[in-house]
């Protein structure tokens, strides 16, 4: 049984200050590096795998955080979680602009990885509870949330490629300043705003989290989490391996930030349905479209289709995930399903860039590395549509 909703007054203005969790957390803390990275490896001395070294351990991070998140949320509370959380996010910032050392960068980079995973999980839960007062418009609601990453990939694409064009190059440090200073005003709302969330997880009986009837689900998200972070991570890099300058690079990442603010009208009917996996399915096949259409090409009308494409599908589709957990799951296992759900993604990831970087180092060329890429993400989308609904057993 589904708990009774808590009457929440302007519910959508309260998720999209939660929003910026995820803003911070993963829209600038986690994909802006991949702005920075051609950069980093020029001025830095790395090969591709170190380049992809630098995610892997942030997913690290990630998997780490997510493995203790429904401990943490316990112990702490939804909201305490979440600001916490995007601190240490913008605390790793601050530190990327500080060093050019290695295991410094490293540092900083399993720093976020950490601060993501409360963050967003916390936020994620903290959203569905939300969302869950208006179940009308529930759906409408939990999607607001993640539209948030898209803000702050439009922002570092507006800031970062300019930057580096105006300073030159080894310019990266200054744009991650830059991206702190940013950060810190983009935190204030959340850190003001009163959220208390937490007095009806506190009340909430316990509730255990069974993997084996989602194991099939969970191996499309652990496909998803590895395929969608090597284009994060390299399109940049081929976009400017493809002779696109600073106008280009900014115009492709744009493209993929703005695309997040038509996910809840977009994909309205389909995160509203509660039949099993399909959804995420549906979602995930069109963005392994959107990957796979740069292999085709490198026309600018075939990039910005391809941003797009993938963009407008991959905020949708980690919704699909929180709605297919809303459906399935009582209140009080969201934590618990959400944190799951995250791991097997972090998993993915981990594995994900330091294997495409591997594959360019090995082959000379990117494009190798989005081709298996956008394999991943197809296969993934094949699973996913065999996950069946979930039967729950009233207490």
């Amino acid at each position: 049984m589904k708990a009774s909703p808590t009457p929440w007054p302007h519910p959508a203005r309260l998720i999209l200050i939660v929003s910026l969790a995820p803003t911070i957390c993963l829209g600038i803390g986690r994909f802006a590096y991949s702005l920075v990275l051609p950069d980093m490896r020029d001025s830095l001395g790395w090969s591709y795998s170190a380049a992809g070294f630098m995610n892997t351990i942030n997913a690290a991070g990630y998997l780490a955080g997510a493995l203790v998140a429904s401990q943490v949320i316990k112990r702490i509370g939804l909201t305490a979680s979440v600001r916490w959380g995007t601190l240490a996010c913008v605390a790793s910032l601050a530190l990327c602009a500080l060093s050019g050392n290695f295991v410094v960068l490293s540092f900083a980079r399993l720093l976020a990885g950490l601060g993501a995973a409360a963050g967003f999980i916390g936020g994620a839960a903290l959203a569905a509870t939300i969302a869950q007062s208006r179940p009308a418009r529930a759906n409408f609601l939990l999607s607001l949330f993640y539209a948030g990453p898209g803000l702050g990939i439009l922002s570092s694409g507006l800031i970062a490629p300019f930057t580096l064009q105006a300073f030159g190059p080894g310019s990266w440090w200054i744009v991650w300043w830059a991206l702190t200073l940013l950060s810190i005003a983009i935190t204030l709302p959340l850190l003001l705003t009163p959220i208390d969330a937490d007095a009806g997880l506190a009340d909430a009986a316990p509730a255990t989290f069974a993997i084996k009837p989602v194991l099939i689900y969970l191996a499309g998200y652990f496909l998803f989490g590895a395929g969608y972070i090597a284009y994060m991570t390299f399109m940049i890099a081929y976009v400017r391996d493809a002779g696109g300058g600073a106008a280009a690079q900014s115009a492709f990442w744009c493209l993929i930030g703005v695309s997040a603010f038509v996910t809840p009208w977009l994909w309205r009917g389909v995160l509203a349905m509660d039949r099993g996996g399909l959804a995420t399915a549906i979602i995930l096949g069109v963005n392994a479209v959107g990957a796979a259409l740069p292999l085709f090409g490198h026309s600018p009308v075939l990039l910005a289709t391809s941003a797009l494409v993938f963009g407008v599908s991959f905020f949708a589709l980690v919704g699909s995930t929180t709605a297919f957990v809303r459906f399935n799951y009582s209140a009080a296992a969201w934590p618990g399903a959400i944190a799951a759900m995250t791991i097997a993604f972090g998993v993915g990831q981990i594995l994900g860039p330091i294997a495409t970087g591997a594959i360019t180092d090995a082959m000379g060329s990117l494009s190798y590395a989005l081709n298996v890429s956008a394999a991943m993400l197809a296969v993934g989308a094949v699973l996913a549509a065999f996950q069946r609904k979930l039967v729950q057993s009233s207490p």
